[in-house]
């Protein structure tokens, strides 16, 4: 009974040292791969991705900036072009970044919002809204 039982713990712990070495051996390509769409198709959670698994590098997060830009989300693109200029200061296209996104107009709206316009308060404005049931329904 306790060689059983020997056996089975050793045989777990042999199975949690593959799966750690295999997500190891996975976390590279990963980041790989989210570096690449970050950089090529301004892919915003490829980003966030990639910089979860490596914070502290200053070309993701001037990857992820730019793809902000294109979304439309330049006050979060600023975030992210400072928190690079002060990983590495010698990097000198961040602060014409900078200064480009100051200049757009930030969005609004947040995105999935529905816009709010006349027509659409005007057809809220004449419903009623109500927890009570229909006077007809029984329950």
């Amino acid at each position: 009974m306790r060689l059983l039982l020997a056996l089975l713990l050793l045989s777990g712990i042999a199975w949690s040292r593959d799966a750690i070495s295999q997500a190891a051996d996975e976390m590279p390509a990963a980041l790989k791969r989210d570096t690449a769409r970050c950089s090529t198709l301004a892919d915003v959670q490829a980003c966030y991705n990639a910089i979860r698994r490596n914070p502290n590098d200053p070309a993701l997060l001037v990857g992820l900036g730019d793809a902000l830009v294109r979304a439309q989300r330049p006050q979060d693109a600023i975030r992210n072009y400072r928190r690079a200029a002060a990983l590495a200061p010698g990097m000198k296209e961040i602060a014409a970044k900078i200064t480009a996104a100051e200049q757009k107009p930030a969005s609004k709206q947040a995105p999935g919002k529905p816009q709010n316009d006349r027509a659409s308060a005007s057809a809220v404005a004449g419903k009623r809204f109500s927890n009570a049931a229909p006077e007809a329904q029984s329950h």
